[in-house]
């Protein structure tokens, strides 16, 4: 048996409908603990939404973990340390370790503000992934 898992997240329409969290007291509406529903070994990630002039209401940061924000609708703005930064559709923000972070949509925001968190830990990815195996002769299944 191969070594993968499939889930479906669904359409956005569909992610405020999620309650999920860490721990029951950060757990909300909008979140989905992805990497909860399946076996991920070095990568976690959380399908997000919130609507417009919803905010985290608290800050946090790593010791060990990295995350990369990627910003797929909506508008908001993130608060990095001592900076804020706009976000959109397309937005990618890598948020290293010690960093503090919050977030919000922005009351004005067109739409939810939807987005994923991605997060690793352990060690250093090379510039160029020295793990993969190319197989040319190999025909495509469909």
């Amino acid at each position: 048996m191969s070594d993968y898992e499939v889930t479906q997240l669904g359409g956005f329409d569909d992610w405020r409908e999620h309650y999920g969290g860490f721990r029951p007291e950060t757990s909300r509406e909008g979140r989905r603990v992805v990497d909860h529903e399946l076996t991920m070994q070095y990568i976690g990630m959380t399908a997000n939404v919130f609507e417009p002039g919803e905010e985290a209401g608290y800050w946090h940061s790593h010791a060990k973990v990295e995350e990369l924000y990627v910003f797929l609708t909506g508008r908001g703005q993130m608060g990095l340390d001592d900076d804020v930064v706009d976000v959109g559709p397309g937005s990618a923000i890598r948020v290293g370790q010690g960093v503090w972070r919050t977030w919000r949509a922005l009351p004005d925001s067109p739409e939810p503000m939807r987005w994923f968190c991605i997060r690793a830990g352990g060690e250093q990815l090379p510039h160029l992934p020295d793990d993969a195996t190319r197989d040319p002769d190999r025909p495509s299944p469909w």
